[in-house]
Parts: structure tokens; C-alpha cells; sequence
């Protein structure tokens, strides 16, 4: 069976690295799904979620600032400023961010991304679950 080497990695660390059958990631472009055999890409990601079957059979899935997904031959590489796998966040403290940034009623380029963001962190936690 074909497979993926995948890597996802953050400003400060790698935060995941293996085999897997499928990469699901979303970027200026659209969302993307990425098999064995893809094409060579190159885009940029927005933030939101990645997620990422293994050979098997586990699904991992990781909240994403905004970074770049690379596919060359069957290797998979997602580089974001900042990436938390769904089991390392606190869906609690999550959702508390997100009331927080919708209360202080910032609409300028950074609140919006950090409403993205955060938005993106309840998500890959509810995915996961």
C-alpha cells in the first residue's frame, strides 16, 4: 500500500510526523485532500484544521495558524507559525478565548485572525472527538 510521509510542523517544533493514506488541510485556494501519488503543490494554508489518517487507520487532527502545505513525490509538509494537535487543547479554555475576542469586538487584520484561530482550536478538538 502506498503512503504518505507526513510532517507537520510549527515555528517552535515538529508536532507530528508519520506514515499516513490521507492529509485534509484548508488553503487560500479551497480545501484539499492529499492521497498517495498527488501532484506536486505548493499553496499557502489559512487557519483552521489538518487532518491527517495513518496507515493505521488513526485519524490526527491539528489546529493551524495560517503556514504552507508542500507535496513533492509522497512527502507532505505543513509548516504553520503555530499547530496544537486536538488532545494538547483545553476545549474549555477554548471556547473561553473565543467568547473573550468576540466581547472585546476588535475587527481589525490581527483580532480577526485570532478569532480564526481560535475558532479553528474548538474545531479540531470537535473533530477529534
Amino acid at each position: 500500500m502506498a503512503a504518505l510521509q507526513v510532517e507537520l510542523v510549527a515555528a517552535d517544533r515538529l508536532v507530528w510526523s508519520g506514515q499516513a493514506t490521507m492529509v485534509g488541510a484548508r488553503t487560500t485556494e479551497g480545501d484539499v485532500g492529499i492521497l498517495p501519488g498527488h501532484a506536486p503543490l505548493l499553496s499557502l494554508l489559512v487557519e483552521g484544521v489538518v487532518d491527517v489518517t495513518t496507515t493505521e487507520g488513526e485519524t490526527w487532527v491539528a489546529a493551524v495558524d495560517s503556514g504552507f502545505i508542500s507535496v513533492a513525490g509522497d512527502r507532505v509538509s505543513v509548516l504553520a507559525e503555530r499547530a496544537e494537535m486536538s488532545h494538547e487543547i483545553d476545549l474549555e479554555n477554548a471556547r473561553h478565548d473565543l467568547e473573550r475576542l468576540h466581547a472585546a469586538g476588535e475587527n481589525d487584520d490581527a483580532a480577526l485572525a485570532a478569532v480564526r484561530h481560535a475558532e479553528a482550536r474548538i474545531r479540531a478538538v470537535e473533530m477529534a472527538s
